[in-house]
C-alpha cells in the first residue's frame, strides 16, 4: 500500500480514486498536504492565508461524495468568495474585507469534495503578469526561485509546481491562468466565456475577459474539474454553449486529424525569444508526426486596433472592480491605498467615456468575426505563451516617473494570451518545452468558441506522447 506522502504526488484523480476505495482517508490527505505547506511555502510564499481549521472542520463535517472527494485544494484570493474568510485580492484596501457567503463556484468546488486548504497569492487585483504585491510579497518560481511565477495566478501555480496540491483555482482575465502555467511548467486551461459561473455577485468580470478554472498537472484533472464546475448559474447573462459530453470522456478520445495553424509572430510586432520560438516550432514538428496537419498561418485582424482596444475594457473593468470594492467596504478610494500602478489603470479606467466603451467592445467583437474566419480553415491555432521565458523578479516594478510601464510592458510579454479573452475562446498552455537554462516554455493553443473537447483530445495526446508531470522543479516538497 502506497504511502500518503506517495499518494500526494498522484494528481487530484487518482488521490481521489484511493480515497473511495478506502486506502487513504480524506483526513490522511489533509494533513499530509498541510504539511507540505507548512515545509515547502516558505520558499516559494504561494499560500498567503492558511486555511487549516476550516479544512479539518471540513473533513469532520463529512466531506461531499464528489469526484474529487477528500482532494486538498486552494483557492486563488481573487474573485472567490469563501464565507467567512478574508477575500484581500492582493491589495491593502480589501485587506479586512470578509465575504459573508460563498461565490457560486466556491459552493462548486465544495461539491465536488474537494477540501480548501488555504488563499494564494495574486498580484493587485490580479492586474499584472507577476505575482509580487505589496501587501503578501513575492511568489517564487519553483524552476528558479529569483524569477517570476507568471500572474494573476502565479501563487496557484507556483503551489501546485512546488507538490504542495495536485492542483489549484485560477483565474483568467488577459493570461492569468495561462501565464503562469508557462512560467510554472503546467497545463493550465482557460474555458469559453459564460462556462464557469460568476455569481451571485456578478454576471462577468472585466466586461466578458475573465473566467475561472485551474491550473493541473495533468490533462483529465482539468477536464474532470471543468465538468464539476461548468454550467449556468440562476440569471448567468450569456452561458457556453453546452458540451457535446462529459470533457472527461475527451481525455483519451481520438482527436482525429486536425488542422493546425501556428505563428511565431506576435500580432502587435513586438519581439519574440528565441526560446519561444523554438518551442512553437517543436510543438508543430509534434503535432505534425501525431499525424495532424500543421501550416504556418495567424487570423487576418486589425492587429494595431487590439492592443488599446483590450485596454481601454480592461482599465474600465478594474476600475469598476475598485468602485465596487468602495462601496462594499464603505470607503472611498484613494491612492494611498494602492499601488501606483494599480491607480494609474484606475484613472484611466475612469475618464473613458461610455462611448469610448463600446467602440472598444465594437473592435474587439471584429477580432472575434476575424478567429471565426480563421478556424473555418483550422481547427486550432498554435503560438507561443508568453513571448519570452519566465521574467526575473522585479521585471513588472514601475519607474518612479512612470507608474503606467508595467502595463506597457505587459503587453510585450503577453502579446498572445489576451486574445482569447477579447473573444472568449477557450485556450490552453502545454508544458512541452524547457530551455537550456532549466525553464519551462509553454505554448499556446487556441480553439473555436465553445471547443474545449477538442483542446482536450489533443492535450492528452500531447501529454502521452511527451509526458511532463514526473519533472520536478528546484523546489518540490516531498
Amino acid at each position: 500500500m502506497a504511502t500518503v506522502d506517495e499518494v500526494l504526488a498522484l494528481d487530484g484523480m487518482g488521490q481521489a480514486a484511493l480515497v473511495r476505495r478506502g486506502d487513504v482517508t480524506a483526513a490522511e490527505l489533509v494533513e499530509a498536504a498541510i504539511g507540505r505547506i507548512e515545509r515547502g511555502n516558505a520558499a516559494v510564499n504561494a499560500v498567503v492565508r492558511p486555511m487549516f481549521v476550516e479544512a479539518r472542520a471540513a473533513v469532520r463535517q463529512g466531506v461531499p461524495a464528489g469526484p474529487f472527494e477528500g482532494v486538498p485544494f486552494l483557492l486563488k484570493d481573487l474573485m472567490a468568495a469563501f464565507a467567512g474568510v478574508p477575500m484581500a485580492a492582493g491589495t491593502r484596501f480589501l485587506r479586512d474585507f470578509v465575504p459573508d457567503h460563498d461565490s457560486e463556484l466556491v459552493a462548486r468546488f465544495k461539491r465536488a469534495g474537494l477540501v480548501v486548504l488555504g488563499k494564494t497569492n495574486t498580484p493587485e487585483l490580479g492586474l499584472v503578469p507577476t505575482t509580487e504585491p505589496h501587501l503578501f510579497g513575492a511568489s517564487r518560481n519553483p524552476w528558479d526561485l529569483e524569477r517570476s511565477t507568471g500572474g494573476s495566478s502565479g501563487g496557484s501555480a507556483a503551489a501546485v509546481a512546488a507538490g504542495l496540491v495536485p492542483f489549484a483555482h485560477g483565474n483568467d482575465g488577459g493570461g492569468s491562468i495561462r501565464i503562469p502555467a508557462s512560467c510554472c511548467g503546467l497545463f493550465g486551461l482557460k474555458p469559453t466565456r459564460g462556462r464557469t459561473p460568476m455569481g451571485p455577485d456578478v454576471g462577468d468580470v472585466l466586461g466578458g475577459l475573465a473566467a475561472d478554472h485551474a491550473l493541473t498537472r495533468s490533462v483529465r484533472d482539468s477536464a474532470a474539474l471543468l465538468d464539476a464546475i461548468a454550467g449556468p448559474d440562476v440569471g448567468d447573462p450569456y452561458v457556453a454553449p453546452p458540451p457535446a459530453r462529459p470533457f472527461l470522456d475527451e481525455v483519451g478520445a481520438p482527436p482525429g486529424r486536425l488542422r493546425i495553424g501556428f505563428a511565431v509572430d506576435a500580432p502587435t510586432g513586438v519581439p519574440i525569444h528565441p526560446d519561444c520560438i523554438t518551442a512553437v516550432r517543436d510543438a508543430a514538428s509534434l503535432c505534425e508526426s501525431l499525424g495532424h496537419d500543421v501550416d504556418e498561418a495567424s487570423p487576418e485582424a486589425e492587429a494595431q486596433e487590439v492592443l488599446p482596444a483590450f485596454l481601454t475594457v480592461y482599465a474600465t473593468g478594474h476600475a469598476s472592480l475598485m468602485e465596487a470594492a468602495a462601496r462594499a467596504t464603505d470607503r472611498p478610494l484613494a491612492p494611498e491605498h494602492f499601488e501606483p500602478t494599480t491607480w494609474a489603470i484606475y484613472e484611466l479606467g475612469s475618464q473613458q467615456r461610455g462611448a469610448d466603451y463600446l467602440l472598444a467592445v465594437m473592435a474587439l467583437q471584429r477580432l472575434g468575426r476575424a478567429m471565426g474566419r480563421f478556424h473555418q480553415r483550422f481547427d486550432l491555432w498554435l503560438t507561443p505563451t508568453l513571448a519570452e521565458p519566465p521574467a526575473p523578479l522585479g521585471t513588472f516594478d514601475p519607474p518612479a516617473d512612470d507608474p503606467f510601464a508595467p502595463m506597457m510592458r505587459a503587453a510585450a510579454y503577453t502579446p498572445f494570451t489576451a486574445l482569447a479573452n477579447a473573444t472568449g475562446q477557450p485556450a490552453m498552455s502545454v508544458p512541452l518545452v524547457w530551455n537550456a537554462a532549466g525553464l519551462p516554455i509553454g505554448v499556446h493553443f487556441v480553439a473555436r468558441l465553445g471547443d474545449e473537447a477538442t483542446l482536450f483530445r489533443l492535450a492528452a495526446q500531447l501529454e502521452a506522447a511527451r509526458p511532463w508531470a514526473a519533472r520536478r522543479p528546484r523546489v518540490f516538497v516531498v
